[in-house]
């Protein structure tokens, strides 16, 4: 049996170069990895159809062919499309036809049995490759256009000038043609197929009443890396931290995400920064990359980053509690899953307050590692901890963080051990491939080609009519 993964944005490489660092090198990428590696554990053989880039800035994604490891199952395979150097995952809509017709050429001696698309641009090629081989297709969405829409606060005014930068026109469109044409829609959760499935701009195509169409199946944790081992550590890692908190023994609240302004990592600097019981019985560790001092590095960030760092490090300044907050630059998950045992032994807790959160991978990585969680109550994490296994705060609410932080500082042990069970037993990337699997076995039974001849992505008339709508 061969599986495709189609990811047209070309960043897979067995180094995991990047990773985190870029806005398109995110969870997106290590999902495809790891569902495919446990795919490929099955004995299913498993590609990872991505982009080859010629480019001496991004020189490991340039081979044709290229593998994780000497099993050589998944085989990254490299197709050439949108000409030889890097772009941004927006830019990669004009030429997303030369990408099916290119896949089409490399596989002409092969058979494929599935695919999996993730993303829209990843959908839409599967929609394109259904069109021409019958082979069905599932849709994993990872985000969708409408809801960053919303969140971007796109409007009749500004939709123009958004549109030039995130192609809103084709990554609707695309997104609602993968939607009608899967087989089967994955979602991490009954609430991303209820809520975000249901937007206006998709709710005619989309079918979130039919169950048969959508199957839940949540993302995993890499046990392999992220456990509660303290024996396997990286001395890096360790060695960084001590020589910043030096013989501290308090507990730690931690913030990994990314800086983002969705991440709302502010909330939770207010809730320390205003509460003397937080500062009493714990310090702040917030982990950027490729930035280890943000107050001499503070130049070196890019005008969104330094948007969302400044009143962190204002709000800092104006509490005076410098000596209460470290920041370390972790680059690699290895590194990260270090950091995360090492602050487990001090009875720390994770803290992700997102907005809004469509799974939660990083609360459950954190929680493998032995770390308390609080989390969001909005999306994702309202499922994974709805057992009591974190605690579940309004993002918006900074009073309700705080009282959230002293419940899993006061309880650490209770709910570490609650997490961790929790992560072994429903969410680990084996369960992740199996629910695949299913949905594999059920969709390769028969063939389906798409009769409808419009398969151009132009959403604009679509969206617009959707912002008249809105006033």
């Amino acid at each position: 049996m061969r599986v495709l993964f189609l990811n047209p944005q070309g960043n897979f490489d067995k180094y995991d170069s990047h990773l985190t660092e870029h806005p398109d090198f995110g969870g997106q990428l290590v999902y495809v990895k790891e569902v495919s590696k446990e795919l490929a554990k099955m004995n299913i053989s498993v590609d990872i159809v991505t982009r080859q880039i010629i480019d001496e800035n991004w020189p490991e994604f340039s081979n044709e062919i290229d593998y994780f490891d000497e099993s050589l199952n998944p085989r990254i395979v490299r197709i050439p499309f949108g000409g030889e150097k890097f772009l941004n995952k927006e830019e990669l809509w004009p030429f997303l036809s030369d990408y099916v017709k290119n896949i089409l050429d490399f596989y002409k001696n092969e058979n494929i049995d599935f695919i999996t698309t993730h993303y829209g641009d990843g959908g839409y090629s599967g929609v394109l490759l259904k069109s021409k081989l019958g082979i069905n297709f599932s849709f994993t969405g990872h985000s969708l256009g409408a809801q960053k829409m919303d969140k971007l606060g796109v409007n009749l005014e500004n939709f123009n000038e958004f549109d030039k930068e995130y192609h809103f026109s084709q990554r609707i469109m695309a997104e609602r043609l993968s939607m009608k044409h899967a087989f089967k829609i994955i979602v991490s959760t009954s609430m991303e197929r209820f809520e975000q499935y249901s937007h206006p701009l998709y709710k005619d195509v989309a079918q979130i009443e039919n169950d048969n169409k959508y199957k839940v199946i949540p993302p995993g944790v890499n046990t392999e890396i992220f456990n509660d081992d303290a024996s396997v550590l990286d001395d890096k890692t360790i060695k960084q931290i001590k020589e910043k908190i030096k013989n501290t023994k308090k507990s730690f609240i931690i913030l990994s995400s990314r800086l983002d302004e969705k991440k709302n990592h502010l909330a939770v600097v207010k809730a320390f920064a205003t509460s003397k019981t937080l500062q009493n019985n714990s310090n702040l560790a917030i982990f950027l990359r490729g930035i280890n001092d943000p107050y001499q590095d503070f130049n070196l960030l890019n005008e969104k980053e330094k948007k969302i760092l400044k009143p962190i490090l204002e709000e800092i300044e104006k509490a005076k509690i410098k000596d209460k907050v470290y920041f370390f630059d972790f680059r690699s998950q290895k590194e990260l899953a270090s950091a995360y045992k090492y602050f487990s032994q001090l009875k720390s807790v994770f803290a992700l307050t997102a907005f809004y959160e469509p799974f939660g991978l990083a609360p459950i990585e954190a929680g493998a590692c032995g770390l308390a969680v609080v989390a969001t109550k909005n999306g994702g994490p309202s499922e994974i901890f709805d057992d009591g296994s974190g605690v579940l705060v309004d993002p918006e609410n900074i009073q309700e963080i705080e009282i959230g932080l002293i419940e899993a500082l006061k309880n650490y042990e209770s709910y570490s051990e609650k997490v961790k069970k929790r992560v072994h037993e429903k969410f680990t990337w084996r369960r992740t491939a199996e629910g695949y699997l299913t949905v594999i076995q059920e969709g390769m039974a028969k063939k389906e080609y798409i009769k409808e001849d419009n398969l151009d992505l132009n959403g604009k008339e679509l969206i617009i009519n959707y912002l008249k709508n809105k006033i």
